[in-house]
């Protein structure tokens, strides 16, 4: 019997090693980090990662970290119509008559997520932008009507507040740790409040990505883009790491149909977490501005300036004035980065920019006649008297800023200065004032200046109605 049991572990054993051989016969010598040799196979610094065939992704705890954080808005915008009526028997005897107007309602959504757990949350500005009620499902099923804390249209982000208490905040993360090929999820309702809380996945396929412009507006775009399935009602919804913590509010889709086409695209955490952070703590953004005009470095630049790459920013123009001019910044400087960071791109530099309140100090490297030379700066913001251009086109005017509208000039942004607490408010339409009527923000300049005493504008709500309101002018 011995003998038997001898045989039966001998052939156990010789099973065991033949397994052994087919399982290493069939695994690359390379599907680890290292060779027969123990040596790495991987470039230095890029060793961080594990490459066992048997690290499948698992999404569960990211999901379940920030599930609960993503929100369902819900909004309400009212447009105002004109019409004649079209009764003849009433045209016959009264004529045309004087316009009618019709008041229509329609409703938009798309997502949110919770930064705090007083009621903060932050959303896009397009998801809310003319809005006349807002209103905030959690995932737990409750809703609450939301205030609009402020907004900014150059990074299209916008945040919200509501009246709870110990909600479930999601975490931020350094975006720009973030690496190409890592794993995302973005959360959010796709397709409206029947899809809420829906969860995808992808990589991260780009940095620091641009879309293009149509509508000159000024915009500071540095998307990450990724192939996590996003649609429309995935605006201000979160894209979020393996661990749960938010890399990016989705913003946009490119797609010929309307619906997501393989590539989407989330504002950075850093730059969101720097506008909702001024948003809180000032009511507006305080953007740094350096003062240039910019352009990507060609093959033709890099050829006459001599230099080793494409790498960096070139300055086409620098304001007189401004924070470039100030430091000794020159036309034909090529930036490559400021403090620490890179800015390979157009983009990359505007969202460092951003990333600076007026009066910080950095350390802005340049290549200049073929040399590296490191310049100090400090920052200067945009002017906030009357009258001033900001980097975006849109003008200053008693603490809010215009700009030129189809029949009148549109409250970009009412602020928080005399005009705001005359009753102005963001979207509103200005038609007239002091009963002249206004067709871009200079002619409003213009006759708040010949003024002795007051301003008096009329115009139209973002809700549609007639309203008006004044104020004196004691500066």
């Amino acid at each position: 019997m011995s003998k038997n049991v001898i045989t039966v572990a001998a052939a156990v054993a010789l099973s065991a090693l033949a397994a052994y051989g087919v399982v290493s016969a069939a695994v690359p010598a390379n599907a680890g980090n290292s060779n027969a040799a123990g040596q790495s196979l991987l470039p230095a610094g890029r060793q961080t990662v594990n490459l066992s065939l048997s690290d499948y992704p698992d999404f569960t705890f990211a999901a379940e970290n920030a599930v609960d954080a993503v929100v369902y808005v819900k909004v309400t915008i009212k447009t105002t119509q004109q019409y004649q009526m079209a009764d003849p028997f009433f045209q016959f005897f009264f004529g045309e008559g004087a316009p009618q107007t019709r008041e229509q309602e329609r409703q938009g959504s798309g997502s949110g997520v919770i930064i705090r757990p007083d009621g903060y949350i932050v959303t896009n500005n397009h998801v809310v932008q003319n809005a006349t009620k807002v209103e905030v499902t959690l995932n737990n099923n409750k809703t609450y009507e939301a205030s609009v804390i402020g907004t900014d249209p150059a990074t299209d982000v916008a945040l919200l507040k509501i009246d709870a208490q110990d909600l479930p905040a999601i975490e931020f993360y350094d975006s720009d740790k973030l690496r190409l090929g890592e794993w995302v999820l973005a959360i959010g309702s796709p397709l409206g409040e029947e899809l809420r809380s829906t969860i995808t996945a992808g990589i991260v396929s780009a940095k620091g990505r641009q879309m293009p412009n149509y509508t000159g507006e000024f915009k500071i775009e540095s998307f990450i883009q990724t192939d996590a399935a996003v649609n429309p009602g995935n605006s201000g919804g979160a894209l979020v790491n393996k661990a749960g913590q938010l890399v990016g509010i989705n913003t946009a889709i490119v797609s010929t149909t309307g619906s997501y086409a393989g590539y989407s695209f989330a504002v950075p955490s850093n730059i969101v977490r720097k506008i909702v952070g001024d948003l809180i703590d000032f009511g507006s953004v305080k953007r740094a501005v350096l003062g240039v005009t910019i352009g990507p470095v060609t093959e033709k630049l890099a050829q006459e300036l001599k230099l080793s790459s494409l790498d960096g920013v070139y300055i086409n123009e620098v304001a007189k004035g401004g924070t470039a001019d100030k430091a000794g910044l020159r036309k034909g400087d090529v930036i490559v980065s400021i403090d620490s960071t890179r800015t390979a791109t157009t983009s990359e530099l505007q969202a460092k920019v951003n990333s600076f309140h007026p009066g910080d100090k950095a350390q802005i490297t340049v290549i200049r006649d073929s040399k590296t030379v490191v310049i100090p700066v400090t920052f200067l913001g945009t002017m906030e008297s009357t009258g001033a251009v900001n980097a975006d086109g849109t003008v200053v005017f008693y603490g809010a800023t215009l700009k030129e509208a189809q029949d009148g000039v549109l409250i970009v942004s009412a602020g928080t200065g005399k005009l705001a607490k005359a009753g102005g408010e963001d979207g509103f339409l200005i038609r007239f004032v002091n009963d002249q009527k206004v067709r871009k923000p200079q002619d409003v300049i213009d006759i708040a200046r010949k003024s002795k005493r007051a301003v008096f504008i009329e115009g139209v709500t973002a809700a549609g109605q007639s309203a008006y309101f004044g104020f004196g002018k004691d500066e």
